[in-house]
């Protein structure tokens, strides 16, 4: 074996190889190795390209369409003027960055993590959670079943990007986005491996029918960005909740103060400092037994404080209403083949034949809103319809 240190020409394939050799040098066995990186169709070999697989991957979802309507898309609070609130984008950013802090102590493959942390939210419809919830009863209502926004990840990623070309990401990045879920609670998580691209269909299909609710990602690095994901919110949704005057810090439980701390440095700190020690070496990644209840119950705290407090629900009333006219307006556009419509003009043109016959019309409205950025989605409702920003809840 060829040492890393020995000098190699500065061609693209000697790099390539350059990086491959580090890899193997400086990855723990568990880690996922991009050699085997495995995509859905196979691509011609370039003497050019120097990048290895997952950090191709973080590159093309870093250049799509999705991506750069990230920063317009709401994460908890929305249509309140208060600029230091977090969007969508500070979120990923900060799953990646967590992610790729736990994966480097872990000597685990950090492009992967990266790819799979910038693309794990791309599917969110405007409105957050809210209107993932108002979405899905129209998906349901028209044949378009439950809308999850990490399947919809997939679907942008796989089949809506690049007029329908999709941008062949590999498996082991599309798994991790397919299956990270910061909602659920777990204290280990061991990933299933060994999954091909047939699992992997077969598992969003059950995902969509609701014949299986969750799913461990195939990878230690996939398994990271799901904790990642939790350990980013957590804190971050506490802070903005704090700024907004909805709760205050002597308010946080106390089994979550005593080891976890109280404000988003400390939360952080905390929750990675105790996952990379209790996973380190392990074939698992997972909080100790203490911390993970006091996550538990920070969680639960959130829930009814936060995400649940009837406070910042009241000026959502008319997202839902909204979400209604479009999807029933596009639904008639598509119908009767109105080309002036938005739907034609901003989505559909140019759009490949496949995509076209391969999906419903519910499922191409489906796909144009949940697209949408929030302010976006607000300009295409009647004046009647649209929502007015507040300063304070």
């Amino acid at each position: 074996m060829k040492d890393y240190n020995t000098p190699i020409p500065h061609t693209a394939g000697a790099l390539k190889t350059r990086l491959d050799l580090r890899e193997k040098t400086c990855f723990c066995a568990s880690a996922f190795f991009s050699h085997a990186a495995v995509r859905r169709h196979l691509e011609p070999f370039s003497e050019a390209e120097y990048r290895l697989a997952f950090s191709a991957d973080a590159d093309r979802i870093l250049n799509s369409m999705a991506f750069s309507r990230y920063p317009d898309k709401t994460q908890v609070f929305s249509l309140i003027n208060n600029d230091h609130l977090t969007h969508r984008i500070l979120h990923v950013q900060m799953v990646s960055r967590v992610a790729r802090t736990i994966g480097r102590y872990l000597e685990l493959n950090t492009d992967l993590i990266e790819a799979a942390s910038l693309g794990h939210d791309i599917g969110h419809p405007p409105f957050g959670h809210d209107g993932e919830h108002f979405l899905s009863r129209l998906t349901r209502a028209n044949g378009a079943g439950t809308f999850y926004h990490n399947i919809q990840s997939i679907q942008f990623l796989d089949r809506v990007e690049r007029k329908g070309k999709g941008w062949n990401l590999s498996l082991q990045t599309l798994d991790a986005i397919l299956c990270h879920n910061g909602e659920a609670h777990g204290s280990k998580l061991y990933p299933e491996s060994r999954k091909t691209f047939e699992d992997f269909d077969d598992l969003v299909a059950k995902l969509k029918t609701g014949t299986r609710t969750d799913a461990v990602p195939m990878t230690m690095e996939g398994c990271v960005v799901r904790m990642a994901d939790t350990i980013s919110y957590i804190g971050r949704d506490l802070e903005d909740a704090i700024r907004l005057k909805l709760v205050t810090r002597d308010q946080v439980p106390e089994e979550s103060r005593a080891l976890l701390g109280r404000t988003q440095g400390s939360i952080v700190f905390n929750l990675v400092t105790d996952l990379i020690q209790t996973s380190l070496d392990q074939e698992f990644i997972g909080f100790s037994p203490e911390v993970s209840c006091a996550l538990k119950a920070l969680k639960r705290f959130n829930y009814k404080h936060i995400y649940k407090n009837p406070a910042i629900k009241q000026h959502l009333t008319g997202i839902e209403d909204i979400f209604k006219y479009l999807f029933d307006q596009y639904l008639g556009d598509l119908d009767s083949d109105n080309q002036r419509s938005v739907i034609f003009t901003e989505f559909l043109e140019g759009m490949g034949e496949t995509y076209r016959t391969a999906h419903s019309s519910g499922e191409i409205v489906r796909d144009f809103i949940s697209g949408m950025t929030d302010s976006y989605f607000i300009r295409q409702a009647p004046a009647h319809l649209r929502p007015k920003t507040i300063d304070h809840v």
